[in-house]
């Protein structure tokens, strides 16, 4: 007697199968014959991996408006703005915060999630309240958090010893942002010297990096060398690389294979990396979205983030990673089928990979967490956003919706419609 049964679901490859889980494992797929205590009829439906996003900001989400909102619309206001913020925002209203927001992304089958969390401030609050999110939520959401200088590790007095701190308080791994620095020989000090941490630790890094307009802002090269010297390869990531946007050509020629051969990752945030980007231009104005396909084209692995809903930032968001994929896949131009359905991976195996997330898939004997979506492929769903029918965390169904009748429409049958008069 299994747990759960899932029947008929097709994967993202095209295989159809069943899937039975008992406990929170998957115990068998292909045919599964035997019973259950729930069956779900996935037959038609997509049925994946659960949702990932390996870059977002727990600390300030749902906070727009607060203490006002953003009039500029850039980047350094939005920083501004989270500086007063992290210092009245209680531990209390961080937790209810975060909280309502992996309850918004559980319903949408987002499942895994990597916060950068603000360490600048001596009093940590922030830290303290995502620990707790952790705590609570980890029965269905895998959090990992980043301890993350805002300002910079050397801008403030206490900038390194409070990310020390942080570590030490059990956050998982090592944040950066060394384009904030006062000056670049510091801000590639400060990827030597973080670099060197997460080493002797043993952990990840990700490191806001070049995060900016500015082509000269090279930080990344020196993250690549330092990830090559410790061997850190997958551990590591470099997230937003706007900077490579407006770099010229034969610069990015010698960048790019420096990249793939420290075994790094990149994590470009589309729908943050577009708004933010180009404030300054007049036209043309740049839109900021790193090299994508240039980069996939050398072996890097490339996934998309989140980055924010409702905050200082970005006024938008719903903690759904398909709206993620579906602006990304625009921004960066992967129309070709091929490309299409690499903007789904992105949002679910690649991105799993970049947190190193274990028995992360739909296999015999992998964690029972899926998401059974109303379309018929990953690119069905990216072009409808589909609805999630049911969203299973760990063995348990956490998350169901009515079905949206996406299949008829798409099958060249028209939905029928209930008149009002009827």
């Amino acid at each position: 007697m299994f747990d759960l049964l899932i029947k008929g679901g097709t994967l993202p490859d095209g295989t159809v199968s069943d899937i039975a889980i008992t406990g929170d494992r998957i115990v068998a797929t292909g045919r599964v014959e035997g019973e259950a205590r729930e069956t779900i009829d996935a037959t038609g439906d997509l049925v994946s991996p659960p949702f990932v996003d390996p870059h977002f900001h727990m600390d300030a989400t749902l906070s727009y408006g607060l203490p006002r909102v953003n009039a500029s619309g850039t980047l350094l206001e939005g920083i501004s703005l989270w500086g007063e913020l992290r210092d009245i925002a209680t531990v209390d209203e961080m937790i209810e915060r975060a909280l309502t927001y992996c309850d918004w992304a559980a319903s949408m089958g987002l499942l895994a999630i990597r916060t950068h969390v603000d360490t600048t401030p001596d009093h940590l609050r922030g830290v303290e309240a995502m620990l707790e999110v952790r705590r609570r939520v980890a029965g269905y959401i895998d959090l990992q958090l980043v301890a993350f200088p805002q300002d910079g590790l050397y801008r403030t007095k206490t900038g390194r010893d409070n990310v020390l701190r942080a570590l030490d308080m059990g956050v998982d791994v090592v944040g950066g942002i060394p384009h904030f620095e006062r000056t670049m020989e510091e801000g590639a000090e400060s990827m030597r010297d973080l670099c060197r941490i997460a080493a002797e630790r043993g952990l990840r890094i990700d490191v806001h990096c070049d995060e900016t307009d500015d082509p000269m802002s090279r930080h990344v090269e020196t993250l690549a060398r330092e990830v090559t010297r410790h061997g850190l390869g997958g551990r590591a990531a470099g997230s937003h690389l706007t900077s490579m946007h407006s770099m010229d050509n034969y610069y990015v020629s010698k960048l790019l294979p420096l990249i793939a051969e420290s075994g790094m990752n990149a994590i470009p945030n589309p729908l943050i990396n577009i708004t933010l980007q180009g404030r300054h231009d007049t036209y043309p104005k740049r839109r900021g979205l790193t090299r994508v396909k240039e980069m996939q084209a050398q072996g890097i692995t490339v996934g998309w983030g989140q980055d924010c809903v409702l905050d200082p930032w970005y006024s938008l968001g719903t903690a759904d990673m398909l709206d993620v994929a579906f602006m990304g896949l625009h921004v960066a131009q992967m129309t070709h089928p091929q490309e299409m359905s690499r903007c789904f991976r992105m949002v679910t195996e690649d991105n799993a990979r970049i947190m190193g997330l274990e028995g992360y898939g739909l296999k015999k004997g992998d964690t029972a967490s899926l998401v059974i979506l109303d379309a018929g492929n990953p690119t069905e769903a990216l072009r409808l956003r589909a609805e999630r029918l049911a969203v299973v965390s760990k063995g348990k169904v956490v998350a169901h919706r009515s079905r949206n009748d996406a299949r008829l429409a798409l099958s060249g049958r028209p939905a029928r419609v209930r008149r009002r008069q009827e």
